[in-house]
């Protein structure tokens, strides 16, 4: 049975950490993610866990470190924000060639300049393509339970790949809310202990880390890293199954909130959605037929899946909290806007980018986004798709 209690998302990351009690933790402090490895280090300290600690010189110092505990056969996580996880990306990509399942909390925040600590989706989003898995949460709760089940999915036989647990900076990073905590032992249960088939401490392992791959190998080495992403989508929904046999509360690719009648959606990631829920709500009221599609699994990205549920939409407004440089938006309206057209999805789309370095948003706001929706489902787009919310021009 949950246990009632009030908390921060760092805090609730933290108390999954001790729950699952990983043999190794490299960090390096950045905020709004300082608190994580503070709040472990704690634990450490008065014997709750007996991880092991590594303070390091760098995030990528940090990301090199977890890399080789993994590879040595110890279940390893990290966590980092903004500036530091930018610090990782050479590594990063070689955690997910190199298949290590080790788990990563992203505490976004925007990437400099100009310098700001606040929430943004650059960070992540930045390295959506370094072959790790990415799950956002919307609140507290959700980054709990979100990493609670991060390496029964990294670490299947079918996945191997390194996975980021992500949540918005100091919205949720700082904020308490009201959340429920499993008991220790339902949850060591599930998430079992790491025995990986091979490892570089193995008696007699002969697997090499890192090798020099030739082009008439690399190829295939890649192939079947991707092949392992389209896995985890089985595997994400396989576990998600089990964690709400235990707890009761279920999840999936994305939740649709109020989309199965909408005719106008918003399509949006992190704590952004619960705004836009409220938004919904008080539409829902004067008649208007609003809902959203919150996004959670961003890699592997479950287009067809989403097109599909906004297949009877007549007009969707994709939001992103960072911005791509490319001229045509972010990164969650390029992608699902390609799968709507691949799955002949009929619905007129628009990309906005919002709350850019901690920016606002408001109910008033989501509703205004809604009554231009009104207006190109009977119009058509007739201003430019690609259009920022809450900007002084």
């Amino acid at each position: 049975m949950g246990v009632k209690n009030r908390m921060s998302g760092n805090e609730a990351v933290a108390h999954a950490i001790r729950q699952i009690n990983p043999d190794v933790m490299p960090a390096f402090p950045i905020t709004p993610s300082t608190e994580i490895p503070q709040f472990v280090s704690n634990m450490i300290a008065n014997g709750e866990v007996d991880t092991e600690f590594i303070p390091v010189e760098s995030e990528h110092s940090a990301m090199s470190a977890a890399m080789g505990s993994e590879a040595a056969g110890a279940r390893t996580i990290t966590a980092t924000s903004s500036c530091g996880l930018a610090l990782m990306w050479e590594v990063l990509y070689v955690a997910a060639s190199s298949r290590l399942p080790l788990t990563m909390t992203v505490v976004n925040r925007g990437l400099t300049g100009p310098l700001n600590i606040n929430a943004e989706h650059s960070d992540s989003m930045g390295a959506r393509d370094s072959g790790w898995l990415q799950i956002y949460a919307e609140n507290n709760q959700e980054v709990y339970d979100n990493l609670l089940q991060a390496y029964r999915i990294a670490e299947h036989k079918d996945v191997l790949l390194p996975i980021m647990i992500c949540q918005d900076g100091f919205i949720t990073s700082h904020a308490v809310e009201n959340i429920e905590l499993e008991e220790d032992e339902p949850i060591k249960a599930f998430v079992g202990k790491y025995e990986p088939e091979h490892y570089l401490l193995k008696a007699g392992e002969t697997m090499a880390m890192g090798p020099y791959a030739t082009s008439p190998y690399c190829m295939e080495a890649k192939r079947a890293q991707a092949q392992a992403m389209m896995n985890a989508k089985k595997v994400i929904l396989d576990v998600a199954e089990e964690y709400a046999a235990i707890t009761g509360r279920k999840y999936g690719f994305f939740e649709e909130y109020r989309l199965k009648d909408a005719a106008f959606a918003l399509v949006a990631i992190g704590s952004a959605c619960g705004t836009i829920k409220d938004a919904v709500d008080d539409l829902r009221k004067h008649g208007v037929k609003a809902g959203l599609l919150k996004v959670r699994v961003f890699r592997p990205f479950p287009g067809e899946e989403m097109a599909r549920a906004l297949s009877h939409v007549k007009a969707v407004a994709i939001m992103d909290r960072c911005e791509s440089y490319s001229c045509n938006g972010g990164p969650l309206g390029s992608e699902l806007m390609a799968a709507m057209y691949r799955n002949k999805n009929k619905a007129e789309a628009i990309n906005i980018v919002y709350g850019l370095s901690g920016r606002d948003i408001t109910v008033n706001d989501v509703k205004d986004v809604f009554e231009r929706l009104k207006t190109i489902a009977q119009e058509g787009v007739k201003d430019t798709q690609y259009t920022y919310l809450g900007l002084r021009e």
